[in-house]
Parts: C-alpha cells; sequence; structure tokens
C-alpha cells in the first residue's frame, strides 16, 4: 500500500511506503559450551506467527544466538520496521552499544583480540542493512511466553542430536 509522507503512525519509509512492523523473538542454547546447539525464533506479524528453530551437532551458545537472530530476519521477504527480543546480551549490547561496528572498524579485533564469530557478525550486519531494526534484551527464563517458547524450540533441537540407540 502506499501512502504520502508524513502519515501519523510513523510507519512509512523513505520511498513512502508503509512498512510492515515484525516482532521477532529468538534463542540459542547449547547442551555444553561447545557442544550439541539449537536455535529457535518466533516472527509475528499481527495475528500470525511463525516458528523457526535449527542447530548444529557442535557450536557454541554464542553461534546459536546470533543464528536464530540471522535466521528469523533472512527469513523476511521485504524491508519491515522489526523489533527483535533476544535474552543474550552478547547479541544485544554488541549491536545497541555499537561495539559490532567498531569492531568491523578495526579488522575485528576487540580489547581482548580478534572478535569471535566474525562470520555470524557479518552477515548479521548485512540483514541489519535491509531492515529497521530495534533490539530489546529480555530475561531469560522469566516467565515470557515468546521466550519461553523460542528456548524450547532450541534446547529441543539441540537434543535432537542425542545419538539414537
Amino acid at each position: 500500500m502506499f501512502a504520502s509522507r508524513g502519515a501519523a503512525d510513523g510507519r512509512i519509509n523513505d520511498f513512502g511506503w508503509i512498512m510492515k512492523e515484525v516482532q521477532i523473538y529468538t534463542d540459542g542454547a547449547c547442551r555444553g559450551n561447545p557442544g550439541r546447539g539449537g536455535w529457535g525464533a518466533i516472527l509475528v506479524y499481527g495475528k500470525f506467527e511463525r516458528e523457526m528453530s535449527g542447530g548444529e551437532p557442535e557450536t557454541t551458545n554464542n553461534r546459536m544466538e546470533l543464528t536464530a537472530a540471522i535466521r528469523a530476519l533472512a527469513a523476511l521477504r521485504e524491508r519491515c520496521r522489526v523489533t527483535l527480543y533476544s535474552d543474550s546480551r552478547y547479541l544485544v549490547d554488541a549491536v545497541n552499544e555499537r561495539w559490532v561496528y567498531a569492531w568491523r572498524a578495526k579488522g575485528w579485533r576487540n580489547s581482548g583480540g580478534e572478535v569471535k564469530n566474525i562470520d555470524l557478525w557479518e552477515e548479521l550486519l548485512a540483514l541489519l542493512s535491509e531492515q529497521e531494526v530495534t533490539f530489546v534484551w529480555v530475561k531469560g527464563h522469566d516467565g515470557h511466553d515468546y521466550n519461553e517458547r523460542c528456548d524450547a524450540l532450541a534446547t529441543s533441537f539441540a537434543d535432537s542430536f542425542l545419538k539414537k540407540p
């Protein structure tokens, strides 16, 4: 739908199009660190919800947290205004405090040496350039329905790597 600039709802992008507002909830899990990992994401647009999950047999919790956000953002088919909720301070603070941009500017180095998970940070930054994303930290395991559902998706996928007899 096309709309003129200056609409009162503030959902107009630079091209004059009304942008969809999407909420994304994410979580990563790891059984051992490193160990079996899973990620879960829920995309919410109006009354519609889409659950996603995946994982890796040998990974870290931080990689799963980043992957959840990446896979959820990659699932969007058009430019949207996104609020992404995560219980990962690693993810939320790195973006909100702009650390990730400083790391990239310094050749992926921080005060501790080389930044970990450069491949995922690069992928996330590319996706962030395609969307309008606000990151919000939520306390994990504190009764937040969507966060609990994402945790269940992530841990279920991590557990799926258990060897079956």
